[in-house]
């Protein structure tokens, strides 16, 4: 006959801890690059604008220069600009 002491239903059992895939922090070269470099603009409204680098731009050679390492992922970055602050509002990166 088989024993049921030993038996831990599934909420009893402790959980197990899942990898965390953390990214590390968005460098400061990569939102300076945006910013000078940027060549999409997007009206967002009430004085909003949205702040890209396009495919073509990230090809350049002074760009690459600048960026380095973190040029693949400036093509993922946005930033929301206050045009009446003149100040940076978000910086966006896409997963």
């Amino acid at each position: 006959m088989a024993s049921y002491r030993s038996y831990r239903p599934a909420y009893a059992r402790p959980a197990r801890k899942l990898p965390q895939a953390e990214r590390p922090a968005l460098p400061a070269a990569v939102v300076d690059a945006v910013l000078r470099f940027h060549d999409e603009e997007q009206d967002q409204g009430a004085g909003r604008t949205l702040l890209r680098l396009s495919r073509q731009r990230l090809r350049d050679a002074e760009l690459r220069a600048a960026l380095g390492v973190h040029a693949p992922r400036a093509a993922n970055v946005s930033i929301l600009w206050n045009e009446r602050e003149g100040e940076i509002i978000r910086v966006l990166e896409a997963a």
